[in-house]
């Protein structure tokens, strides 16, 4: 990854990364791994793998910072979006 790409990546990805498969949609919120920036970056591109963007609104505006190829989803309305993706893939929640 070239260092431009990378440092596109790093402020917001290292304050917090989220895990969570469907399977698992349950698990309570101190259960869930986090996983580090390196992590995700060997995650993008991945088929397996969805990015969804479930900052609030107002994080959203006030960022520049998007991750390539992630899916923008509202936080709280998770019960109408979860069942869309694949049971089968891992979804990463990048949330702040």
């Amino acid at each position: 990854m070239s260092s431009v790409k990378r440092g596109v990546y790093l402020p917001g990805v290292l304050i917090l990364i989220a895990i969570v498969s469907l399977v698992s949609a349950a698990t309570a919120a101190g259960d869930v791994p986090r996983m580090s920036t390196d992590e995700l970056g060997a995650m993008l591109g991945n088929p397996d793998v969805i990015i969804l963007d479930v900052r609030t609104d107002s994080d959203l505006a006030g960022s520049d910072f998007r991750i390539p190829g992630a899916v923008r989803e509202t936080r709280g309305d998770f019960k109408n979006w979860a069942d869309k993706y694949p049971r089968d893939k891992t979804l990463v929640l990048y949330c702040a």
